[in-house]
């Protein structure tokens, strides 16, 4: 399970390309939109993805940020979390994110994110550079744009929206 930690550390998408994840070129400005136009993401949403199970919830739209958590488990055990943010950065929109391993040591340095610069909004889809989501009904599919020892693939996260 430490190898699967270390390959989603180094997630790295310059020079990856793919249907469902696209990327922005160097010096290619981000898309424009709102934090608000991501509030198809709302929910509390339950599935696959890395091999084992996911969660991820998203709070409504607020203030220009939209926040959510995500955990991971395998095998029962709790492998990761993160602390997710949409956040209104001008005309565009990024995403933040920062991983956490179960003790809630954290991945990125203290002052560090993971960020995502948005590419383009769309009726229930949004690509970011090496992330995309795409809503069908009250199903929540996401492709991760990953590299792990040199080789780079797409990881599908499969979610169905869930009552608590």
């Amino acid at each position: 399970m430490r190898a699967l930690l270390t390959f989603i550390v180094f997630l790295t998408f310059s020079h990856f390309t793919s249907a469902q994840v696209r990327q922005l070129e160097e010096n290619e400005p981000s898309g424009k939109g709102t934090v608000a136009e991501l509030n198809w993401l709302a929910g509390y949403w339950t599935g696959t993805g890395l091999g084992g199970e996911c969660e991820e919830v998203w709070l409504p739209a607020k203030d220009g940020h939209m926040v959510g958590t995500f955990r991971f488990w395998d095998e029962g055990k709790l492998i990761f979390s993160e602390f997710m943010n949409f956040v209104q950065e001008g005309e565009s929109v990024s995403l933040k994110l920062k991983h956490f391993n179960p003790d809630l040591t954290g991945w990125e340095e203290k002052e560090e994110w993971t960020t995502f610069k948005l590419i383009e909004l769309g009726t229930n889809t949004a690509s970011f550079h090496g992330i995309t989501y795409e809503r069908k009904g009250d199903e929540l599919v996401i492709y991760l744009a990953l590299t792990d020892k040199g080789e780079r693939r797409i990881e599908e996260f499969r979610f169905t929206r869930t009552e608590l």
